[in-house]
């Protein structure tokens, strides 16, 4: 019979992911080692090693509960049934949000991924297309003509452009906070997305829309 996980199990994981997260987006995930973590979390070695089997386990845990924690934030707003354009902007102010929270998590994510081989990256990828296509769906429910131009894909991209990257200058300890950010976020990609002429757009891009 397996031996069961001991109290506090998940709890100590959690942190020693947060102390890699940390490192990792710091120093960099190669300039990282296995002694360092265990050294920022305060236990020895062989407990580390209890806890995860490898560097790379730890790498692809982090971006795994970063990426479950989005899925997690669009089907929680999801699940208000909003109107369309307060379904879209709710999701923008918490994704901002997420990020203001996990800044270290993220640039892991975005930066480091590409350190994972196939097995542990594909799934990843997966959720990461899943939340890229809940946000599109959500962009073509507010303007259903977009979609008529395959242009809903191309816009909820620029959109996270706009939210991936706002945490590479935005100082947690600055005078501009992510909880200020979020609403400026939303309000700039609205005015944009008014702007946006579909059948103009339309003519100037390739025949065939993107997967």
């Amino acid at each position: 019979m397996a031996r069961g996980r001991a109290p506090g199990f998940d709890a100590s994981r959690e942190e020693i992911l947060a102390q890699a997260a940390r490192l990792f987006a710091t120093h960099g995930f190669a300039a990282t080692s296995m002694n360092q973590v265990a050294e920022a979390c305060a236990v020895s070695k062989p407990t580390l090693y209890h806890y995860v089997r490898d560097k790379h386990e730890l790498l692809a845990l982090i971006c795994q509960t970063h990426l479950q924690h989005l899925a997690d934030l669009v089907e929680e707003v999801s699940s208000r049934q909003l109107s369309p354009q307060e379904h879209l902007r709710a999701l923008i102010l918490s994704f901002v949000r997420a990020y203001g929270e996990a800044q270290f998590q993220h640039r892991v994510l975005t930066e480091d991924m590409k350190f994972l081989d196939e097995a542990h990256r594909a799934p990843l990828i997966e959720v990461e297309r899943q939340v890229v296509s809940r946000f599109a769906e959500a962009v073509a429910t507010l303007r259903p003509e977009l979609r008529d131009v395959h242009l809903h894909k191309p816009l909820t991209m620029l959109l996270f452009g706009m939210i991936n990257w706002t945490f590479t200058w935005l100082r947690p300890d600055g005078a501009l906070t992510y909880e200020a950010m979020a609403p400026m976020v939303a309000d700039l990609f609205f005015g944009g997305l008014g702007a946006v002429k579909a059948e103009e757009a339309a003519q100037g891009q390739a025949a065939v829309p993107l997967s």
